[in-house]
């Protein structure tokens, strides 16, 4: 309805519920007279006139949609009117208390209105009767069916009075979402199939049930808001993390939404993509709700779930594709797109954004555009002035918010300066940083993905003694890359409970994914140790998690680094299915004075430092860094430059920590 004829709805609605109570006002008055021997009331409305009204308002009045509903008889129609008079209406508590020839009965009752209303009939009392079946009345707790006090929902009051509200039960479970973001056109077929299906059975009591699959969150969403606006419905969302486990609390629920999704001609759509499979009774009720309830009904998940005696309609929600994302960043970012020179197919081809996270990175870098913000990080020659680089940025930024709970995030400040390596060494690692940048050339425009996604994902193993560099070479290259560096601790990833470490590595790489951030994986042999003889169920679930890391890697479409103390220890099996495998040796002399001529930063004050003899000291690259932060200490406290002395008794304590002989350097 327009807003005119919603106004003019709501003016003939008021009018036609007035004219309703006092039909049912003129009833109650004349069994207050037959109870006090007093005159009966002369009727004061014109019924033919308030149902031609009726017949000409723009919509049906709240009453009528009410009653056909929940199919209440005429004497059901007059009990919730006599409830909802009692609110409205100030004559309604003294008539009733005449009617119960008690003064301090001003409420009304059932035994009222069997009393004093016609057609009456004592089924309408019943629990399965629809008053009390959707809960448009509710019965005072304590005392008998027929005495006890009897009032309307307060859902089912405003209702009547044409507001809409959701019920105060429901508004802490159920959020309601309107359809903001278009599905992309692959997106839009899904929408197309639902409102086929859908539009066919809402009328029936048999909707089929629709699961939405895949890891796309915000696209589910986009798909189900979408879909039920094309076919007049609300959409209402709640968390499977809140569905009751009780049957009582559950059923309760059900009942509420059922009735909340006729009174507002509305949809559920089931959020189950964050659930906890270890939370069993969690899920029990989850699928006891699905089969239950009698409502359109949309629910989502990573995987498919199979409900018993419902029918269920499957779509498959993926991501927006290369083009699609295009699109979108064009529509996001309007005339800005044209000046960006092919940068954003860089952007697109490392970010696998939503619409509306796109939206937000758009928002952040323009805002920060507008208000003279410079980006953090050098990185390829700007096209346009620095609106790539903060558009690279707010990405970053955008889709950091899923992994930081998960994994540690490295403040990436290393460069190719900073890394001492053999050359051998330093062209692996300038390989693996060109395999991350031309991905998507070669997969995408040489068709290498159209092969297949198996083998796709860029892994690389760095392998040396503690203290070698395999750290640093991570943020030189994260650096170099300008993305994300986390690190994830696999000796805290992996559990001695069957099932929960590849649902914690599940975590880690379903959150990694939009940002296609580097993922360090510190101690890899704790999980890829040689895969041993099957023997008990522990040794198979064991080599299941090798495999499962072994997929994920596989296919996951940033870069994975796998750091190791003990190449030795690694299945061989695994080795050979990693793209890159990068020795870290220990620093040679050379190398060891390379690394002292340039550990100190250019602000630290220093006199007379001797690299080359400092270099006798047999130190890994990490020691040495050790050995200089705490020279630093020394010669701070001491009010002096750093010099010799304080890094020798820095050398001193590191070697002590070693478990080593310490000999001064000569």
């Amino acid at each position: 309805m327009s807003d005119a004829a919603t106004v003019d709805w709501v003016e003939a609605n008021q009018r036609h519920l007035l004219a309703a109570l006092a039909g049912v006002r003129r009833a109650l008055a004349r069994h207050a007279a037959r109870s006090t021997d007093g005159p009966a009331p002369a009727d004061d409305a014109d019924d033919l006139g308030t149902s031609l009204e009726a017949a000409a308002m723009p919509a049906p009045p709240a009453l009528a949609r009410l009653c056909t509903t929940f199919r209440l008889s005429p004497f059901e129609r007059e009990v919730l009117l006599l409830c909802a008079g009692v609110e409205l209406d100030a004559t309604f508590p003294p008539l009733c208390a005449s009617g119960h020839g008690d003064s301090t009965r001003a409420y009304p009752t059932f035994s009222l209105a069997l009393a004093a209303l016609p057609g009456a009939h004592w089924s309408a009392l019943t629990p399965d009767a629809p008053l009390r079946h959707w809960r448009l009345v509710e019965v005072a707790a304590g005392g008998s069916l027929t005495t006890s006090p009897v009032r309307i929902d307060e859902r089912v009051l405003h209702f009547l009075a044409g507001v809409e509200h959701q019920d105060e039960r429901l508004a802490g479970l159920v959020e309601r979402v309107r359809p903001t973001d278009d599905p992309v056109p692959s997106q839009r077929t899904l929408v197309e199939r639902l409102v086929t299906v859908w539009s066919r059975t809402l009328a029936t009591a048999d909707v089929p049930v629709v699961q939405l699959c895949g890891d796309e969150t915000a696209g589910k969403r986009a798909v189900a808001a979408a879909a039920c606006h094309a076919l007049g419905l609300h959409l209402g969302v709640m968390s499977g993390q809140v569905v009751p486990a009780a049957p009582a609390e559950l059923e309760t629920l059900i009942r509420l939404w059922e009735r909340e999704a006729a009174l507002s001609a509305s949809a559920l759509m089931l959020d189950c993509d964050h659930l906890d499979p270890a939370d069993v009774a969690r899920a029990a009720g989850i699928t006891r709700l699905i089969g239950r309830l009698r409502a359109p009904l949309i629910f989502t998940g990573r995987d498919r779930r199979s409900i018993p005696d419902r029918s269920v309609m499957t779509l498959d929600v993926q991501k927006a594709s290369v083009s699609e994302q295009l699109g979108l960043w064009r529509a996001a970012l309007g005339p800005d797109a044209a000046g960006l020179n092919g940068r954003l197919d860089a952007i697109v081809a490392q970010f696998r954004l939503s619409t509306p996270t796109i939206r937000a990175a758009c928002a952040e870098a323009v805002g920060r555009l507008g208000a003279g913000g410079g980006v953090a990080h050098s990185g390829p020659p700007a096209a346009a002035g620095p609106l790539p680089d903060l558009l690279w940025d707010a990405c970053r930024t955008q889709a950091r918010s899923r992994l930081d709970d998960l994994a540690q995030r490295i403040e990436a400040a290393a460069t190719w300066d900073d890394l001492v390596l053999p050359d051998a060494q330093r062209q692996i690692l300038g390989q693996v940083a060109v395999h991350v940048r031309q991905r998507t050339t070669v997969y995408e425009h040489w068709g290498f993905a159209a092969k297949g996604a198996r083998g796709l994902g860029i892994s690389a193993l760095f392998a040396g003694a503690s203290g070698t560099g395999k750290t640093m070479a991570a943020e030189v290259l994260a650096n170099d890359l300008r993305l994300d560096l986390y690190r994830i601790d696999l000796s805290q990833v992996v559990s001695k409970y069957i099932g929960e470490t590849e649902k914690n590595l599940r975590r880690v790489f379903d959150a990694a994914e939009d940002g296609g951030a580097i993922l360090l994986f510190d101690e890899a042999d704790a999980l890829f140790g040689k895969r041993s003889e099957v023997k008990d169920s522990h040794d198979r679930y064991a080599n299941i998690e090798v495999s499962y890391l072994l997929q994920r890697v596989e296919t996951y479409r940033g870069l994975a680094i796998l750091t190791t103390n003990m190449k030795s220890a690694l299945d061989q099996a695994f080795l050979r299915r990693l793209r890159f495998i990068v020795h870290f040796p220990f620093p040679d002399l050379a190398d060891r004075a390379a690394i002292w001529r340039r550990i100190f930063p250019t602000r630290t004050p220093t006199d007379r430092l001797e690299p080359e003899r400092l270099a006798r000291l047999d130190l890994a690259g990490g020691n040495i860094r050790n050995v200089a932060l705490h020279a630093a200490f020394l010669a701070a406290e001491a009010g002096q430059p750093v010099a010799m002395a304080h890094v020798v008794l820095a050398a001193r304590a590191e070697y002590a920590k070693l478990e080593k002989p310490f000999a001064e350097p000569r």
